[in-house]
């Protein structure tokens, strides 16, 4: 099963919590977090749980639609995003990484959209990843 490095539901986590298991990571999380503030300067940041059997994931939202989803792994993090058809159209128009696109063409299009996950490891994707984040704010 898939989830998250915080599994106690008593236990809300905080950014300082991230730092060692992520390690390096921990950078590629921060500079997505901030860039999402520099663009959008009213968002709102939360730990949450959907799934309880999934842990504790971090979302980033405005009023009505969470913008990014990061979820800590051990030593990486996933990032998910949800995209209607506008914004899918325009992502594979765009110059973004072929298996960005690839991965968003392979998930399962739902009503509110294509469901994008992504395992970051490095920051190979890192302005990929602002690529879809001004879309997706765009739109």
């Amino acid at each position: 099963m898939d989830t998250s490095i915080f599994t106690d539901l008593n236990l809300r986590p905080c950014t300082e919590d991230l730092k060692t298991p992520l390690g390096n990571n921990f950078r590629h999380w921060m500079e997505i977090r901030d860039y999402v503030f520099s663009q959008y300067p009213q968002a709102m940041e939360e730990w949450h749980v959907s799934v309880k059997k999934y842990g504790w994931s971090f979302r980033i939202k405005d009023k009505k639609r969470a913008i990014v989803y990061l979820s800590p792994r051990q030593g990486y993090f996933k990032l998910v995003m949800v995209f209607g058809q506008k914004a899918t159209d325009k992502i594979l128009a765009d110059q973004i990484n072929p298996s960005v696109k690839e991965e968003l063409m392979a998930s399962k299009a739902y009503m509110e959209g294509r469901v994008l996950r992504l395992d970051i490891h490095d920051g190979s994707l890192i302005n990929d990843i602002k690529k879809l984040i001004d879309i997706k704010l765009a739109i």
